[in-house]
């Protein structure tokens, strides 16, 4: 009896068919061809998103854009200080506009030439120029920005255009010391190790000297100039701009570099010692480009290059 019980419980528990382990083998075969289609899709997904995410990843959060202006020509003219009088200023270097003279009006500008990055860019700047001894040295790095800096980003966001035919003057060329003048700074390019200094510094072999020179950037959204050149505009207070001057515009940063290093001693500026560095503004953006600068660079707080594009 207890044989036959075994071999009665040994029949009950039969294998299962040939076929049916093929199915079950065919069926995980499935399930796996699945999962890895799956993983394979998810990857094709991650990988097409890549340029967009990295696109927006390159993006500098910082409000700029910028025009490069190389230089065109020297003159003792400031059509701003001393309009048409030519002759009566000490000698200027100009960049940009290329009719630059001591006659020169927004209309007379809006016809001539310029050499800047964008070309769309008329307007005129200009600085004192520089002389090692008797030796005049032009500037070969000449970048003009355009910031939000200086602002709050409240502010930042609703800086206005600049207004066409807008004139400014910054820095102190009458200054009689460095005290005088707390806004041009000059420093050697790649040589940190140079403290900054309102006079000429003295620069490392194979660096090269440089002016850094801030616009006020809260305009009194009347004038386009003032008698002294400087009273319709003014630097912010405590991150945003006074109540006089209540409309802000983006800061003009005007950036030279002058090949030169070494002794600076001999080094002196048209209008005198170093730290009476200082320029001249004449706005002659087309009113759209400069707007959609504004617009896509400043308010959105993203570094823009000459083009007006991240």
């Amino acid at each position: 009896m207890l044989f036959n019980r075994r071999t009665t419980e040994h029949r009950g528990r039969r294998s299962l068919p040939p076929w049916r382990y093929r199915i079950a083998g065919l069926a995980a075969a499935a399930l796996a061809l699945s999962f890895i289609q799956a993983n394979v899709g998810n990857a094709a997904g991650d990988q097409g998103a890549r340029p967009e995410a990295k696109a927006a990843a390159d993006v500098v959060k910082v409000a700029e854009f910028v025009a490069e202006c190389p230089y065109t020509h020297s003159a003792p003219d400031d059509p701003i200080v001393f309009p048409d009088l030519p002759g009566a200023s000490h000698m200027h270097s100009f960049f940009g506009n290329d009719s630059t003279n001591a006659h020169s009006d927004l209309t007379s500008l809006e016809g001539g030439r310029t050499t800047c990055s964008p070309d769309i860019d008329l307007s005129s700047y200009w600085t004192p120029t520089l002389y090692d001894g008797d030796k005049v040295v032009e500037p070969t790095g000449t970048t003009f920005y355009y910031l939000g800096e200086g602002v709050r980003d409240d502010v930042i966001r609703d800086i206005q255009p600049l207004p066409r035919g807008l004139r400014i003057v910054a820095g102190n060329a009458v200054a009689t010391g460095p005290d005088d003048n707390t806004i041009s700074r000059w420093s050697c390019l790649h040589a940190g190790e140079v403290n900054p200094s309102h006079d000429f510094v003295n620069c490392p072999e194979g660096s090269m000297l440089e002016s850094y020179l801030d616009f006020p950037q809260c305009w009194n959204g009347t004038d386009l100039d003032s008698a002294d050149h400087k009273s319709h505009m003014a630097y912010p207070v405590d991150g945003g701009c006074p109540s006089t001057h209540p409309v802000a515009v983006p800061k003009l940063r005007q950036v030279m570099r002058y090949p030169v290093n070494g002794d600076s001693s001999n080094f002196r500026l048209a209008s005198g010692a170093g730290y009476t560095m200082h320029g001249d503004f004449f706005n002659v953006w087309p009113e759209e480009e400069m707007a959609q600068r504004v617009r896509d660079c400043i308010n959105a707080i993203v570094k823009c290059g000459a083009d007006g594009t991240p």
